[in-house]
């Protein structure tokens, strides 16, 4: 395996904090200043990142990186949503100039999803410190692919400032993608909750997905471990997109983000609870909250839930059914539960076919995002949630073997 790694061991140089139980997770950033920014001295320096990109304190990796001495900033790149994580999610991203410090500011999400050579015209090292949700179909992981694979094909060094996967390092979930249905949102094929920081993600693409790895170095997190969830960590979330405010839409992401295609609302867009939320025009919320809390899945509990939209072909409508209550360390299969509450839904409306409801575009979506069409076809021929989830264990067996040379943390 291509790999080199940075930060190993830091509690002489961080105080020797990491002797202590419950101490705080310190970053990829906090290891790349406390190593000194080691590599960076007289180098041009291109950094990709949103404002999730900060130290343990919540000091921008940019404004550090522009503090340094050593080392020389001179462009910024944003993922989906941009540099400054305000664009809806799927809009096209502008280039422009950073008001703060006057840099090129790339777009990776706009007439182009892969860093140019123009774009990369002078850099030597592209770093990449962006917070990542765990799950397959949250673009930035197909961003960070393109980012090593343009600085591959032109000899620039990749540094990964690690960080958390909110969902922790144990949960692996799903199946894998088709080989027809890769995309943006599926370009890898890896299960959907796929249990590796972006660090470790980095290394299985550099070794696995890229025909001609890059010069890679990962900066190592310190304090971390797999058991932990973003609760764990000590560490203050900041939204890593517009509807992932709080780490526990990060939760409900996998556990609601297939619905949002077909015309179930996750409540993102349209609630204070993005993807934590299940609705629908006019269903019995009590109904639905005993029928979901029924199936007694661990860590996974609904209460009713009702609103109007503010606005579209919906306002004035009223929509209800459950509100999510996702303990991150949560047994239950997160990913089952958009199949479980299509169960629900299927016994609660039967004369409501919601992917018959739905545009062809989500439908194309909806099967993008779950690497292929066999998850709808198999509900709609009547396999039960349970059944579906079961289908996928092959894939999650096979993957944990996969992962193991890429895993840092225990």
């Amino acid at each position: 395996m291509k790999k080199l790694l940075a930060g190993l061991c830091l509690c002489g140089l961080l105080g020797g904090w990491c002797a202590g139980a419950q101490a705080r997770v310190l970053v990829g950033i906090d290891t790349l200043r406390a190593l000194n920014f080691p590599g960076l001295a007289g180098k041009r320096v291109g950094l990709v990142t949103n404002p999730a990109g900060v130290d343990a304190d919540g000091v921008p990796t940019w404004q550090i990186l522009r503090a340094a001495k050593q080392v020389r900033l001179v462009a910024l790149f944003g993922p989906e949503h941009g540099v400054y994580g305000t664009v809806k999610a799927g809009a096209k991203v502008a280039d422009q100039l950073d008001a703060n410090t006057g840099l090129p500011v790339y777009s990776l999400h706009g007439v182009t999803r892969k860093p140019t050579p123009d774009m990369l015209r002078g850099i030597d090292v592209l770093i990449y410190d962006v917070q990542d949700i765990g799950a397959r179909s949250y673009t930035y992981i197909s961003t960070l692919g393109l980012v090593m694979q343009a600085a591959a094909e032109l000899g620039i060094e990749v540094y990964v400032l690690d960080r958390p996967d909110p969902l922790g390092g144990l949960r692996v979930e799903g199946g894998g993608v088709s080989p027809d249905y890769r995309s943006f949102v599926g370009q890898y094929d890896i299960p959907y909750v796929y249990g590796l920081t972006p660090g470790e993600l980095a290394l299985w693409i550099n070794d696995r997905w890229l025909t001609t790895p890059c010069k890679l170095k990962v900066f190592k997190m310190n304090g971390w471990t797999r058991r932990m969830t973003w609760r764990d960590t000590g560490l203050r979330w900041v939204p890593t997109s517009p509807n992932i405010p709080t780490p526990q839409a990060a939760v409900g992401y996998a556990a609601t983000g297939l619905l949002g295609d077909i015309g179930v609302t996750n409540g993102a867009n349209v609630t204070a609870y993005p993807f934590q939320v299940i609705a629908a025009e006019n269903l019995d919320a009590g109904g639905m909250t005993r029928r979901f809390n029924a199936i007694g899945l661990s860590g996974v509990t609904a209460d009713p839930f009702s609103f109007y939209p503010a606005g579209g072909k919906y306002a004035g409508v009223r929509y209800s059914g459950i509100r999510l209550d996702l303990d991150p360390h949560a047994r239950a299969n997160l990913l089952a539960i958009n199949f479980r509450v299509l169960d629900v839904l299927r016994v609660m409306t039967p004369q409501k076919n919601y992917f018959k409801r739905a545009s062809a575009d989500g439908i194309k979506m909806f099967d993008k995002i779950n690497g292929g069409p066999a998850n709808r076809t198999a509900w709609l021929a009547g396999r039960s949630g349970d059944l579906i989830a079961r289908s996928w264990q092959a894939r999650e067996a096979s993957w944990l073997a996969e992962r193991k040379p890429y895993l840092l943390y225990q």
